[in-house]
């Protein structure tokens, strides 16, 4: 299988992405392929050294002739999204990724790829090993932690880099060179609820699953189905009609993916059974029309359980899907200055309650900071009003201000032009790229971020597009052959 794609073209670039793809990376479990980067450095004989928060720096001369070129700072993320399909089972901490060819995409079975960030981590591999690659002096920047709170780019200090421009791959449309992008904060609520014994009631499992779901931020236009959401609306719908009882929600996983899962143990007595589900079928079948374009495959069943135990207390129940009604989730705002990008957003990204405690999870962005910081006490708000809640803001993060004036811009526009004949979209991303944070501490370091076709990003239907990285690995190539003297 994986001989198969390494022999794709460029198959320097594919065959480190397949040995990368061997090593287990998820977010904040990075020691294993910390360790493989570093061992790579050193065996190519590169000054190879590893900061305080596990981020790896690897410097490599310029090629001969290019000597007089400016520093170029090459940056990837290590880490990766971890998910898989309810029916698969795979172990991300010992196993690695298993790849296949399906005609011009490369994705995995059952789990999310890596391409997000892979591809360029491998790109960067490859050209560090490279001996016939035009390219100025190189500083590889391979950061950890990137999809769970960037604490890799928080901790790099001032001073590690001497590179005056970087080189961000970690865009997942080929026509694009990213600018800019959205700042986040995770929003946390949590609590306690009283449980009180379940009399006379027959339990179900009520579960919501096949949603598409996808990048919290690059697909949330996209409207996708949120599975938090939409088992809130049942249960509400439910609540409101008839009498129900919970005895848990169990929703969502990652804070930075479009959740695709739910399920709930609910109970009712055998009197209120038939008008139940009656009233469960309505709610199916218009939550199905609403969703049939965006989450075609999305499927709400109800089925016996045989849970014994406690049910959240009646008026708390009725609250808390009040609460989680009114949470704002999706686009709150389309930026009125870049067509077509979105501005702010909020993921309700976990919902988990059971015995007796509850923790409530949501990711919000924005590329402008009053309005994230608006967005946040609009969800504060709306939590406290659950009695006793605490909500707690953590991994804030800026966004990244545009500069369209700088000489990378130019040069890499002007080279898209020429080698693909149309003309690139310069713009800003409504994703947390790491830019916004590095740029904190080099102020004066130019930035640009572009990447290969990937699709599903965050989701077991990621896949990498083979005739988008020829693309990609060419425009690499000619802008680091293309890079500015320096002044």
């Amino acid at each position: 299988m994986h001989n198969t794609i390494e022999t794709l073209e460029p198959q320097m670039m594919w065959t480190q992405f397949v040995a990368l793809n061997k090593v287990p990376r998820p977010s904040k479990k990075e020691e294993k392929v910390i360790e493989m980067v570093v061992a790579f450095g050193a065996q190519l004989g590169l000054e190879t050294k590893v900061d305080a928060v596990g981020n790896v720096i690897i410097k490599k001369p310029a090629s001969k002739g290019m000597e007089n070129r400016t520093r170029v700072v090459l940056q990837s993320h290590l880490d990766m999204v971890h998910q898989k399909n309810a029916d698969t089972v795979f172990d991300f901490e010992r196993e690695g990724i298993q790849m296949y060819i399906d005609g011009d995409w490369v994705t995995a079975k059952g789990t999310t790829l890596g391409a997000d960030n892979g591809i360029g981590v491998a790109s960067i591999m490859a050209v560090l090993a490279s001996k016939n690659i035009e390219h100025p002096a190189i500083e590889a920047l391979f950061t950890i932690d990137e999809e769970t709170g960037m604490t890799g780019a928080l901790g790099l200090e001032a001073g590690w880099l001497e590179g005056e421009i970087l080189l961000n791959l970690d865009t997942e449309e080929d026509t694009e060179l990213t600018i800019g992008c959205a700042g986040g904060v995770d929003v946390t609520a949590e609590g306690h609820y009283k449980s009180e014994e379940a009399e006379g009631l027959k339990f179900y499992k009520v579960e919501v699953k096949g949603l598409t779901g996808g990048h919290s931020g690059m697909d949330i236009v996209l409207g996708r189905g949120n599975a938090n959401k939409i088992m809130n609306r049942i249960l509400y719908e439910l609540n409101s009609a008839q009498t129900i009882r919970i005895a848990g929600i169990d929703g969502g996983g990652l804070r930075n993916a479009i959740p695709r899962e739910s399920k709930a143990v609910v109970g009712w007595t055998d009197k209120e059974h038939a008008g139940i589900l009656e009233r469960l079928e309505i709610v199916k079948k218009e939550i199905s029309k609403e969703y049939a374009s965006t989450d075609p495959k999305l499927t709400i069943e109800c089925m016996p359980h045989g849970y014994e135990g406690e049910v959240m207390e009646a008026k708390f129940q009725t609250l808390l899907l009040q609460v989680l009604y009114a949470v704002k989730t999706g686009i709150q705002r389309m930026s009125p200055e870049i067509d077509g990008l979105v501005q702010t957003s909020n993921n309700l990204a976990r919902v988990l309650v059971e015995g007796g405690s509850y923790s409530i999870q949501c990711l919000s962005r924005s590329s402008v900071e009053s309005e994230k910081h608006n967005l946040t006490n609009q969800l504060r708000a709306t939590f406290e009003i659950l009695e006793g809640c605490s909500v707690r803001l953590s991994g804030d993060y800026p966004g990244w201000e545009p500069k369209p004036n700088a000489e990378i811009i130019g040069v890499m526009t002007q080279l898209y032009q020429t080698l693909f004949q149309d003309t690139p979209h310069v713009t800003a991303c409504h994703a947390g790229l790491e830019c916004g944070i590095l740029g904190a501490n080099y102020p004066t370091m130019e930035m640009i971020s572009f990447g290969p076709n990937i699709k599903g990003a965050h989701s077991p239907d990621e896949a990498v597009q083979i005739s988008s990285v020829q693309k990609y690995w060419l425009l690499l190539m000619e802008t680091l052959k293309n890079i500015p003297i320096k002044k």
